[in-house]
């Protein structure tokens, strides 16, 4: 499973950025997504994976006891995937937004942004 990780992750990053670079706001959004995706991805690996306990040290030990899953990256894990959620709320939104002022959600054909009323 450790090994098949990284080029999962590897693959999301490449479809992340292959999206990005599209000239279509969903497909940006989208692209945004999957990158988002796998830099938490990213981090929960590099927190490494174990099955063992809590990391919550005895009274009677002085430090914890191997294995124990490293609790800071799944911390930053759920409070990136929360500011990720809002982030692409705010874009569905200004996908929508921007599809009522122009008609389009291609980039290219956007050529004026002084004509939102």
């Amino acid at each position: 499973m450790e090994l098949i990780l990284p080029f999962i992750i590897g693959i999301l990053f490449a479809a992340g950025l292959f999206l990005i670079l599209h000239r279509h706001f969903f497909k940006l959004i989208l692209g945004l997504m999957l990158f988002s995706m796998a830099t938490n991805l990213f981090i929960f690996v590099i927190g490494r994976l174990t099955r063992g306990g809590s990391a919550i040290i005895s009274q009677q030990a002085e430090k914890a006891q191997e294995p124990f899953a490293d609790p800071v990256p799944q911390a930053l894990l759920l409070t990136a995937i929360v500011i990720g959620f809002g982030i692409q709320a705010f874009a569905i939104v200004l996908i929508r937004r921007v599809y009522q002022a122009f008609g389009t959600t291609d980039l290219d054909d956007m050529k004026k942004t002084d004509q939102i009323k």
